[in-house]
């Protein structure tokens, strides 16, 4: 039972990763718990034991029967006043499973339809130097503000500026662009979420990591987004204007090395 008064709940102070499930398999475990340790760090939270997650993994997974899912991990500060202080007790640890659903496409892997999303950016940036840079937190209202005002603008994703005016990333995703030839990511030192699909894919395709002025995206020949759900998905608009190719030769080259990933048994 989680309380009333868990500090996830009344103030937002909690990380989470989503892992996905296919065939009965966890993708990229390990990297989604090492990330979902290094955001507790960030906010100053011990998380349970790893071998206590995987245990509660394993059973949620069994509990719902679902071949293809995804699993959401959720660390809170545990039961806590009514206000911003934490009290020293032990964290909550929440594991839920639902069926894989993927904005704008009906599934995963080299059999879903590569349809492009469009994408709006938002009118407010991400801030690059806040404490809570780099971690995956469960306060996400921002982003719900951002989906939403994407939504209304017949965009599927938003995407975020920094305080330097610089690309930064989507509400639930990494971007990638090609720009002058290149395949480019914004780099950590932007305020990007360190996304598990973002490392693979620079793996895979040797992207690299370069500020991009935010205003320079309507020079950019193709564009993808990557997210543990989404996988590599195409861009195929921004802010209304289509782009060049989508999915483009680049694009192509990122969704078939990723779809093999995904294929072979080895864990990345």
């Amino acid at each position: 039972m989680i309380s009333v008064l868990d500090h996830g709940l009344v103030t937002g102070d909690g990380v989470f990763e989503s892992v996905l499930v296919q065939h009965g398999r966890t993708f990229a475990l390990r990297r989604h718990l090492e990330r979902l340790e290094r955001s507790a760090a960030i906010i100053g939270l011990v998380p349970p034991p790893r071998e206590e997650v995987e245990a509660a993994v394993r059973a949620v997974l069994a509990a719902a029967g679902l071949p293809s899912a995804k699993v959401r991990i959720t660390v809170t500060a545990g039961r806590g006043p009514l206000g911003s202080l934490r009290h020293a007790v032990p964290p909550s640890l929440i594991v839920a499973a639902a069926p894989l659903e993927i904005p704008g496409s009906p599934g995963l892997g080299a059999a879903r339809e590569r349809t492009g999303a469009s994408v709006a950016v938002v009118p407010w940036p991400r801030n690059e130097r806040s404490p809570l840079a780099g971690a995956k937190t469960i306060s996400y209202v921002e982003n719900v503000l951002a989906v939403a005002w994407a939504t209304d603008r017949g965009a599927s994703e938003a995407l975020f500026a920094n305080l330097a005016g610089h690309l930064c990333e989507g509400t639930g995703s990494n971007v990638f662009v090609v720009h002058g030839g290149q395949l480019l990511t914004p780099p950590l030192q932007a305020g990007c979420l360190a996304g598990v699909t973002r490392a693979l894919v620079i793996e895979l395709t040797g992207a690299s990591e370069a500020n991009l002025e935010v205003e320079r995206l309507r020079e950019v020949t193709e564009a993808f987004l990557t997210s543990t759900t989404r996988g590599v998905q195409p861009i195929g608009m921004i802010d209304g204007v289509a782009l060049p190719d989508c999915p483009g030769p680049v694009t192509k080259g990122a969704l078939a090395a990723y779809d093999e990933l995904l294929a072979s048994t080895t864990e990345p």
